[in-house]
Formats: structure tokens, C-alpha cells, sequence
């Protein structure tokens, strides 16, 4: 069987280390004092890399799990959230809010576009009585991008409690978390840090961990508790057993990410170069700004099918997205984020592209893979 390549919007491909890394022989996280050790010093890197002094977290779970147990911790009857929407995981957040029996406010806006700041500015002096707003970095479904490090401050004026999710983007888009006022970063293992789907990791501000302790009413969650860690490291003692194989490939991924000093230029000369080859094609990008340098959202063309598509794909070992909710059906998704964020992996994927859509009757304006390279040299 040939090797699949995963040019996918997540999970990304592994660094042969970091799959080294989930081989070393493990012992018992409850009584191995070492790898909390261990475990403390991955956080601590977390904190230094995003530019805070936020108290970051590894839990057991997806990216998702992150989201929630944001909701989850926040949460009480009653309280009023500002849903920022402007796409399918940003209108997602309003799920877990209802779930904790809070009042989701949406805000909601074109999904082709970022967040627009100075409208929100204009919305919130009229409409702020908050306890807390949740943002998406980056929208995965769409690929845009949104401006968190400006929107997040605006928030904080109201006294307003910010949750971003930055699955997708961190690791690919610079990010600032103190300048940003975020306080509760959510990440994932899978995305642009490459490391396997299974872990998610949440920075959180001393200001969120207080309102938490100030509850009227406990938190509705045991495995979404994020209050359950804070004192993981004083007591050596973990809420439950941690999955040391994932978290020793996590640290060296993100070990991998810290000795990357070009990591950020890397992205953002390959997404330019990728939309360039994509448009001189004939191709169109699902949005028209905000363009995430972690995946390219395409719009297909009339009369191409995207299960045949991706099908094609597959056949030359490659796979790339297709997408879900309202966009099920109406884009394909390139991630070139993490070790996808690679010159010769996305010549491949822009030549299969070429190949695969020819071969179902369409005709491109150019060779993808010649525009690619005079764009991103």
C-alpha cells in the first residue's frame, strides 16, 4: 500500500521525532513525580511561545474538548454570552454555551470576511452586559482569519471575559496572548503544531480561574472541569490518568515549533503562494479577505462533484478536506499548515489538483505547480 500524503485542514502530517517521541517507555503519570516535572516544563513552553503569563493546561481529548470546557467552566444559568459568528465554529460556540444552561447572543456576520472591528466596537456600546465572548481565530470551514489580538482588547473594556479558539491557527499565525487579552487561549495537538489528533491545551488567565472559583453553582462537568488542574502541580496529582505516550510526542512537537525561527514566514510565503497559483488557475477562494496562511478554502467549480474530487485525490495518495454544515459539498480544503507547510509537499498536491480536475473536464488557465514556485522562492 503506498504512503497517503495528508495535505488535509487537520490533522497535519508527524515529524518522524515526534512519533519517535510517543515510543519511549512510559511509566505511571499517577506516581512518576518525573512527568509532571515533564509535563509542567511542555506548559511552561505553551506560555513562553504565545508571549504570557497565562497558566496553560494539556487535557486528554480533541480540540473540541477545549472549547467546551472553556463553556463548561464559565458557565452559569442565565449568563449572557456574546457569540461571535462568522462561520460554522464560531456559531458552533452557542451549542456548548446552551448546553450549560447559558443565554447565547449571536453577533453575526459574513462568513467571507474577518470580523469586522470597528462595527463590533460600535455594537458593544449598546449591547455589553457579557460575562464572557467567544472568538475564532481562524474558521477552519472558510479559512478566515480573524484579527483576535484587536477584537479581544475592545471586549476587554466592557469587562467582558475572552475565549478564542486558535485551533487552527496557532503555530501558523503569530499570536500574542497577552497583548491579545485573552483569557482562555484554546489549542489542539493536531493541527499546525503536527503533532496526533488527541490532545487539546487551554491558556488560561488568572482573571478567567477566579471567576471560576466565584461560581454560585459548580461546574456542570467533571472531564471539562478546567478547574480540576489548577493545582495539579502543587498536589503532584492529576484530575485523571494522563495519556503520557500522546503528551511525550506533544512536547517534542513543540519543541520542533520553538526551534523553528522562520515558522511564521514559512506559512505565510507558502499560503501566498498557494492562493496565487490557485486564482491565476481559474480557480476561486470560498472568501474574499482575511485569508488564513494555514489552509485555502476553494470554491469548486460548476459541475465538479467534491466526493469524485477528494475520491481522485486519494487515488494519487493524496488527501485534502472536503467540508460539512452549510459549506458540505461546496469547497475543498488544502491545509498547508505545520510539516504541510512544505514547498515540495504542496507541489505535489497542486500538481494532483491540476490532474485530477482535467481528468473531470475542466481546463486551467496554467500549470498550478509553475506559478507556485515563482511565488514562493
Amino acid at each position: 500500500m503506498n504512503k497517503m500524503m495528508l495535505m488535509t485542514a487537520g490533522p497535519t502530517q508527524v515529524r518522524e521525532n515526534v512519533r519517535m517521541a510517543r515510543s519511549t517507555v512510559t511509566t505511571s503519570p499517577d506516581e512518576d513525580i518525573s512527568f509532571c516535572e515533564y509535563y509542567k516544563q511542555v506548559c511552561d513552553k505553551l506560555a513562553q511561545f504565545f508571549c504570557t503569563k497565562n497558566t496553560f493546561y494539556i487535557l486528554s481529548g480533541e480540540g473540541i474538548l477545549g472549547l467546551e470546557a472553556a463553556c463548561a467552566s464559565l458557565t452559569e444559568a442565565g449568563d449572557n454570552v456574546l457569540v461571535i459568528d462568522n462561520g460554522i465554529f464560531g456559531k458552533g460556540f452557542a451549542d456548548f454555551v446552551k448546553i450549560y444552561g447559558g443565554n447565547p447572543i449571536l453577533y453575526t456576520v459574513d462568513d467571507k470576511e474577518p470580523v469586522n472591528v470597528q462595527a463590533l466596537e460600535e455594537y458593544l456600546k449598546e449591547n455589553h452586559d457579557f460575562k464572557y465572548a467567544t472568538i475564532v481565530h481562524c474558521d477552519t470551514p472558510s479559512g478566515v482569519l480573524n484579527d483576535v489580538e484587536s477584537i479581544c482588547p475592545i471586549l476587554k473594556k466592557y469587562d467582558i471575559l475572552t475565549v478564542v479558539d486558535s485551533v487552527s491557527a496557532c503555530f501558523g499565525e503569530p499570536l500574542n496572548v497577552d497583548k491579545a487579552q485573552i483569557d482562555i487561549l484554546c489549542g489542539g495537538s493536531q493541527k499546525a503544531l503536527s503533532a496526533p489528533t488527541g490532545l487539546t491545551f487551554l491558556g488560561v488567565s488568572d482573571k478567567a480561574i477566579e471567576t471560576m472559583k466565584n461560581r454560585k453553582t459548580p461546574i456542570a462537568s467533571f472531564y471539562a472541569n478546567i478547574l480540576s488542574f489548577v493545582d495539579y502541580y502543587e498536589n503532584k496529582w492529576f484530575p485523571y490518568t494522563m495519556p503520557v505516550s500522546d503528551i511525550y510526542g506533544f512536547g517534542r512537537a513543540v519543541e520542533n515549533v520553538i526551534k523553528d525561527r522562520h515558522i511564521f514566514v514559512r506559512h505565510k510565503k507558502i499560503a501566498n503562494a498557494t492562493r496565487k497559483a490557485i486564482e491565476t488557475a481559474g480557480l476561486k477562494q470560498y472568501i474574499k479577505t482575511g485569508f488564513s496562511n494555514t489552509v485555502t478554502v476553494i470554491t469548486l467549480p460548476e459541475g465538479i462533484n467534491d466526493q469524485e474530487l477528494l475520491q481522485k485525490m486519494r487515488e494519487r495518495h493524496i488527501m485534502i478536506s472536503g467540508c460539512f454544515g452549510e459549506l458540505a459539498g461546496k469547497v475543498i480544503r488544502i491545509g498547508h499548515m505545520g510539516e504541510n507547510a512544505d514547498v515540495a509537499c504542496m507541489l505535489e498536491t497542486l500538481m494532483a489538483l491540476g490532474e485530477s480536475l482535467e481528468q473531470m473536464g475542466m481546463t486551467l488557465n496554467c500549470d498550478m505547480k509553475e506559478i507556485f514556485l515563482k511565488e514562493v522562492k
